[in-house]
């Protein structure tokens, strides 16, 4: 995976860099992930994906832009968050998942911000997520509920 960060890649306008919110900077550098760190948040702790494999969060990593904030002073990760996109017209977040330690500082809505504006350069048409409880959180980065809910489909386990 490149570092979406790498200007000299002609395919991939500039983005902002690692942004610091208090004792946290949010970055998407891939190296940075905590793979062992985010699995085990995600399938022991998220009410979307319990019991998800490890084989299975790794190839989602793997495929997907990711997001993490680390402590300024030791690096180690308190939150995490994952995009599926194209790079053109569309990007699904997801698995957005903050430390219990780092919750109520604002470390969630600092990374939603942060993912907003890392893919505001690529003119995308639409960011969709799914959330049964953070609703506030994704309202103050200027996401709303979908207008005509009833165009939409799924296809799988809901």
């Amino acid at each position: 995976m490149s570092d979406l960060n790498d200007a000299t890649d002609p395919s991939k306008p500039d983005v902002p860099g690692p942004v610091l919110h208090g004792a946290y900077e949010i970055s998407a550098d891939p190296a940075r992930i905590d793979a062992a760190r985010v699995h085990h948040w995600i399938s022991g702790d998220s009410y979307w994906a319990l019991g998800r494999t490890r084989e299975t969060q790794d190839r989602a990593i793997a495929g997907s832009l990711n997001f993490g904030a680390y402590a300024t002073g030791g690096g180690e990760m308190a939150a995490y968050a994952r995009v599926v996109t194209d790079y053109a017209t569309f990007a699904w977040l997801c698995d957005v998942y903050v430390d219990p330690a780092a919750r109520g500082t604002g470390l969630g809505t600092a990374l939603v911000t942060a993912v907003r504006d890392h893919l505001a350069p690529y003119g995308l048409r639409r960011i969709m997520l799914a959330t049964a409880d953070a609703h506030g959180v994704y309202s103050k980065v200027g996401f709303e509920p979908l207008e005509y809910p009833d165009k939409w489909m799924t296809l799988g386990l809901q």
